[in-house]
């Protein structure tokens, strides 16, 4: 099939990159804050109307959410993530829970499958951020078999975690020549990745509804576990870091619908089912 690679500005060093990105996804412990995800995963699955026995890939699977809903609905899934400790995570939830799962480390632009291998293929809030967009989508559809679905969860360029990103990088600045994550939590992108794949392109527009104790409690559990945020307090000075964490209360100040103190902060994200060819 044919690749969709978005030109950049000038030559960029993806592999220095991903592993820049896999040092900042493996700092802190996302399993923490991935966890309150689950729902998405969830959702995910039942738009995607799996039937039990289903051939499912999860790709950048994080701690296994999408992974372990495919699981529940009987479905033989693969999860794989390019981190290994996100990926213990999983497989310990799925003990738990007695799913047997396939845990498999591998990197999103270069899927160790065969063509038309999986009935489904998954990601949320995962494949968003491999820098090879145009690659990446690629993988998915060439693993996924004709007639087979995939499906994403993509936060979009305005939701909160759009902005949270947006406010990271006003203190350190994005990798130069690769497009925003947040693109593909958009119409025209994903058309632009499966368009020529794909026969159809759903999509819906979803909330995920941040829940915490206060604003400061979720600063404190994006700051220790949210690989990202952990990585970019920890390249600040004092100063800076004061000035962040300013610009971070303030966001969630706009957001926040709850009057008590709390924080309810919905975060949104398009969800879509693309079918393949």
């Amino acid at each position: 099939m044919t690749e969709v690679i978005a030109a950049p500005s000038h030559v960029v060093d993806l592999a220095a990159l991903k592993d820049r990105q896999r040092a900042a996804w493996s700092a802190g412990n996302y399993a923490v804050v991935g966890t309150t995800l689950q729902i998405v995963g969830e959702n995910l699955c039942e738009a995607l109307d799996l039937h039990a026995g289903a051939r499912v890939l999860d790709v950048a699977a994080g701690n296994g959410n999408a992974t372990l809903a495919a699981a529940r609905r009987w479905c033989d899934v693969t999860s794989t993530d390019y981190v290994f400790s996100l990926l213990e995570s999983g497989r310990a939830r799925a003990e738990a829970e007695g799913h047997a799962i396939h845990f498999q480390e591998a990197d999103a632009e270069r899927l160790p499958f065969p063509d038309a291998s999986f009935d489904a293929v998954l990601s949320t809030f995962g494949v968003m951020f491999i820098p090879n967009q145009g690659k990446a989508a690629g993988e998915l559809a060439r693993v996924c078999k004709p007639g087979g679905k995939i499906g994403l969860a993509n936060w979009t360029p305005e939701s909160f975690i759009g902005q949270v990103f947006k406010t990271i990088g006003k203190y350190v600045a994005p990798p130069a020549g690769v497009p925003s994550p947040a693109l593909w939590g958009t119409n025209a992108r994903l058309e632009e990745l499966f368009g020529k794949s794909s026969r159809r392109i759903r999509t819906t527009s979803r909330e995920f509804v941040f829940r915490y104790r206060s604003p400061a409690h979720w600063i404190e559990v994006f700051r220790t576990y949210y690989g990202p945020m952990n990585r970019t307090f920890g390249a600040l000075d004092a100063e800076q870091r004061d000035a962040f964490t300013r610009d971070l209360f303030s966001l969630i100040e706009t957001r926040n619908r709850a009057g008590d103190g709390t924080v309810v902060v919905p975060g949104a994200y398009l969800e879509a089912v693309i079918e393949r060819k």
